[in-house]
């Protein structure tokens, strides 16, 4: 009897404890469920980790401001019926932001009846040593998810450091496949 609870105790130990996921509404036509200690990052949040004209709809952290999920609509304008081309576009374009990327899953899939084009990868930035800060390699892990919906592309992303990523690969999943998106989102 000792032994099995001195199993369990470590069994419950080992495991990395999992926050309950929140439904979390996003506008007025996106829902998602994201863990209990994700908070909607602040206007100067968003500008450092976002910089872009197009502030994301959405930007959410956790409480120790390593992982990252948010929202954006795309400048890219797509048909859905154009989907498999579209997949290769932003292929193509998530190859060329980063130094390195090694794709774990690509492919197209059905999420609460929608069609998402979903990338999962790691990747990599190369730093500079050569500079007086020495910048150092930057390794993301990223979940990303576009749904073609009324001439709209609509961006999810998942992002934490590769370092963590064992820890979050499953409930990164989760969160994508919790996204629920209206019809008649404008």
């Amino acid at each position: 009897m000792i032994k099995l609870s001195i199993a369990l105790a470590l069994i419950f130990w080992v495991q990395p404890s999992q926050q309950k996921l929140t439904k979390t509404k996003i506008g007025d036509y996106i829902t998602v469920s994201l863990p209990e200690n994700f908070y909607a990052m602040s206007p100067q949040d968003i500008a450092q980790r976002y910089p872009s004209v197009r502030n994301p709809i959405g930007a959410y952290s956790n409480d120790e401001r390593l992982v990252d999920f948010s929202v954006n609509i795309s400048a890219t304008r797509w048909r859905s019926t154009d989907i498999d081309i579209a997949k290769d576009f932003f292929k193509a374009s998530i190859v060329n932001l980063y130094d390195r990327v090694d794709f774990i899953k690509e492919e197209i899939k059905v999420i609460n009846d929608k069609r998402y084009i979903i990338f999962e990868f790691d990747s990599r930035i190369n730093g500079d040593q050569y500079t007086l800060d020495k910048k150092e390699a930057v390794r993301t892990y990223t979940y990303v998810q576009y749904l073609l919906i009324n001439g709209k592309t609509i961006v999810f992303s998942f992002n934490a450091p590769t370092r963590i990523k064992d820890k979050w690969t499953a409930r990164a999943a989760e969160i994508m496949n919790s996204i629920k998106v209206k019809n008649n989102i404008e």
